[in-house]
């Protein structure tokens, strides 16, 4: 049988998954499938374990217990919706609707059960969550040079003479790529890898540039000084799809290779290397990662990594360009899901999820927030700031419904928990941010025990308040249809039944697909090295870098934590979502801090030992490895393991900041200055 995987990663992989006697046996990739052809992770590969896990959330748990405790008793579904809207009721009644928070993001990708939930909150006036902590501050910077989040098509890299893997751990993060990587190589291609320690996917590069951790950007600068010095640019490009290259010419003068050098500690003769092999024709693709956008500077270092292809005319070469995501090449009708128009006007207030510890332990807040509810997410692993995150939990009038499957760090702090489908368990759509395939799966397994769906939930919720009652009343396929209906020409002609039939449609884009061939859908119509709306709103109209607030420059917080931390993710974990895996734990091993020989020695650090780690957040307990992976001064932490899984009780997010990056609102889980210390 045929399915999708649901989880938060590029790939969005199509699957075949066998059935015996009721369980789920076997989960494979699909060979048929353009980008997946046969091939998924680990941890998919191991998905019967999550689906038939003794962690299982089969029925409405009550607390009985304090908070944290995770103490429950079964109760009724009947009365756990009772008992959800009688409290919402007082305390619209008493705090008003913008007391009651929803708190969700990508635990599952489908946009059925992604969305489920908007419609209902819009209807009761409710806070209105900024989801950024992932994409925001990347999706933002790429818009500003090329108006859209899309890309030339990453199938199209196999012909490329260059392929650039700038801060794309793919060989953890989207295996697929990989795949696309080594055919490219096969036929001829130079691999290199930008990214401050040496992944897997930088060990099976040609060349591994480690630049210091936030600096990328002031690498594309001197990249982009050597093209424009030497002439390595394609002038019929510039002249009819870019505009303000002469601005930008000049602001680069100021960027010359040896600045760059002191900056990303790559020597300047590497840098010129470099940007000579990049600027040798337009057969060039860069892959962009997410991750480099999650330091303080990060929105202004994808729009400037965005520029680059601008220069050589490489968006416009059928096997060169750039891809940093694909998600706004799927034109669906959002809308139809997600219900704007149900919103009360005003629009209520928005609260940034990163910074949700704020939002529950701020004396200040008015309203304050009365009740939470949390779905598709696990905020008490995956929030910075963890610390004040458990705090604002653990309040004894914060009402917190948690809709889980298994139970989370999160749903030990729950007055309800309610037991949730997997996507194997229900219908849904999917697009990707990796490719350009729609994608579309059913149910192959009945739920286990009383598990309902995100969109059955609501519905439920809808009619025992008495809002939204018409939306809910549709089907799954129904918002399915209507979101391609409604949609643009990308999805014409992709009907439902036709995705049911086939499984997976390309959208309706040309081949080779070359979105930025001739402009960009900015203001001007053109890629925009000068950005005239960034100018507006108070920021550099140039690309640029900035150095970080918690980084190197930063000269006080150094003397106490001299050393940068990066948090990226591990093999086998995806964000919190298979840390519940005792299986994949076992592969993982343990909570470990890599950490460069020298400064290991200077701390008295041997490889294998306990170590703390500490930022000006608080301290977690680790193991050291000790490796030339990384350089001295950086250290990385790979993997969010729950806190019952972590020494100590407490994960690597109580390091991290809820700090807000440059552009997008997005998390600067990048930034951290710490201390490791022997245990």
């Amino acid at each position: 049988m045929r399915s999708v995987c649901p989880h938060d990663c590029p790939s969005a992989c199509a699957l075949r998954v066998r059935v015996e006697d009721g369980r789920l046996v076997e989960v494979t990739g699909d060979p048929a499938h353009p980008f997946t052809r046969g091939l998924i992770c680990g941890k998919v590969r191991a998905y019967a374990e999550r689906l038939h896990s003794p962690l299982r959330v089969l029925h409405p748990l009550r607390r009985v217990g304090p908070k944290g405790a995770g103490r429950f008793e079964r109760i009724s579904w009947e009365a756990a919706i009772a008992e959800i809207a009688a409290r919402w009721r007082r305390i619209l009644a008493t705090d008003g609707p913008e007391a009651i928070l929803p708190f969700s993001y990508a635990g599952t990708m489908g946009q059925v059960q992604y969305y489920a939930g908007h419609p209902l909150f819009h209807a009761l006036g409710a806070s209105r969550l900024e989801r950024t902590i992932c994409v925001a501050t990347a999706y933002a910077g790429w818009r500003a040079t090329v108006g859209a989040v899309t890309g030339n098509d990453s199938e199209q890299m196999v012909g490329a003479d260059l392929i650039v893997l700038w801060g794309i751990n793919a060989a953890y993060s989207s295996i697929n790529l990989m795949t696309l990587v080594k055919e490219a190589r096969r036929r001829g291609a130079f691999i290199v890898a930008i990214d401050p320690y040496r992944t897997p996917t930088a060990a099976e590069a040609d060349e591994h540039l480690a630049v210091r951790p936030g600096t990328d950007a002031a690498l594309a600068l001197a990249v982009m000084h050597v093209l424009v010095a030497e002439g390595r640019l394609d002038r019929d490009y510039l002249a009819r799809a870019t505009l303000g290259f002469e601005r930008l010419a000049e602001h680069l003068r100021a960027w010359p290779p040896a600045r760059a050098a002191a900056i990303t500690g790559l020597p300047a003769e590497r840098i010129v290397a470099f940007a000579r092999r990049y600027g040798a024709g337009p057969r060039t693709f860069i892959r962009v990662g997410i991750g480099l956008s999650r330091h303080d500077n990060g929105g202004m270092t994808c729009r400037t990594l965005a520029c680059l292809p601008a220069l050589t005319g490489a968006y416009a070469d059928p096997h060169g360009g750039a891809l940093l995501s694909s998600s706004e090449a799927f034109g669906l009708d959002t809308r139809a899901l997600e219900r704007p128009d149900l919103a009360p006007r005003p629009r209520p207030r928005a609260i940034n999820m990163i910074q949700l510890g704020r939002a529950l332990t701020d004396p200040g807040m008015t309203p304050p927030i009365r009740a939470l509810y949390v779905y598709n997410s696990n905020p008490a692993a995956v929030c910075p700031e963890q610390t004040r995150v458990l705090r604002g939990l653990a309040r004894e009038d914060l009402f917190t419904v948690v809709h889980e499957q298994v139970l989370t760090d999160t749903a030990l702090y729950a007055d309800l928990v309610l037991p949730a489908t997997m996507a194997l368990e229900h219908e849904d759509l999917y697009r990707s941010y990796g490719h350009f395939h729609l994608q579309w799966a059913g149910p192959v397994l009945p739920p286990p025990g009383e598990a309902r769906s995100n969109w059955e939930t609501f519905g439920l919720l809808a009619r025992a308040l008495g809002v939204a009652v018409d939306h809910y009343a549709q089907t799954p396929a129904d918002l399915i249809r209507a979101a391609l209906a409604g949609g643009d020409a990308s999805v014409r002609g992709i009907t439902y039944e036709r995705l049911r039939a086939e499984g997976s449609v390309r959208l309706n884009l040309p081949r080779p697909y070359r979105p930025f061939a001739d402009g960009a859908p900015t203001p001007s119509g053109k890629v925009e090295f000068y950005s005239a709306r960034l100018e507006a709103e108070g920021f550099p109209p140039l690309p640029t870098w900035t150095p970080l607030v918690e980084g190197p420059d930063a000269v006080a917080l150094v003397a106490r934590y001299p050393l940068q931390a990066i948090v990226p993710p591990n093999r086998f974990f995806l964000n919190s979502s298979f840390s519940q895996s005792e299986l994949l734990r076992r592969r993982q091993g343990t909570p470990t801090v890599l950490i460069a020989p020298a400064d290991a020695a200077a701390r008295g650090i041997e490889d294998g030992a306990p170590v703390r780690v500490r930022s000006p957040r608080g301290e977690v307990a680790f193991t050291a490895r000790v490796t030339d992976a990384t350089r001295p001064g950086v250290v990385v932490i790979e993997g969010i393991w729950w806190h019952r899984f972590h020494p100590g009780g407490r994960g690597v997010n109580v390091l991290t900041s809820d700090r807000t990056t440059d552009l997008g609102g997005g998390p600067a889980f990048h930034s951290n200055l710490v201390e490791v210390e022997p245990a």
